[in-house]
């Protein structure tokens, strides 16, 4: 009888991908509104560092061929991605009134808001992509 095999540990998720149509209102939308500074950008993408993780916003249609990197260091395959996409971003449960005042100084909808079974508070709103974004307090997870 053989034992099952058993995957190697994983450290986390590195990074989180959405893909635009409009990369420059992207920008302006991640900047602005929500207060990310980029780390790098180019005509194909933008990545935004989230704490311990990489968002990284991904011209949509740019993304169908391999990258081939310089210097032999490899190539990247190709993806791209349509449709409403979801994302939650963590945040201090001391914060959570601030965002809601910021996300209407900036004419953004908060369309949910869920309280959660531990405590824990997600706010739901869409991004010029439509994609549902999602800022949560800590406790609704067993990891967060």
């Amino acid at each position: 009888m053989t034992s099952p095999h058993h995957a190697p540990p994983l450290g986390g998720v590195i990074e989180s991908v959405l893909y635009t149509a409009d990369m420059q209102r992207a920008r302006h939308f991640f900047t602005q509104v929500l207060g990310l500074e980029s780390h790098l950008e180019d005509e194909r993408f933008t990545a935004y560092p989230t704490g311990n993780t990489m968002l990284l916003v991904f011209q949509q249609g740019q993304t169908g061929e391999t990258v081939r990197l310089p210097d032999d260091m490899g190539t990247i395959p190709p993806h791209d991605g349509e449709g409403r996409q979801h994302l939650a971003l963590a945040i201090p449960a001391e914060s959570l009134d601030d965002w809601e005042v910021h996300l209407a100084a900036h004419g953004i909808e908060i369309e949910g808001r869920t309280r959660w079974p531990k405590g824990s508070v997600s706010l739901y709103f869409r991004d010029p992509d439509d994609h549902l974004l999602e800022l949560v307090t800590p406790g609704l997870w067993p990891n967060y």
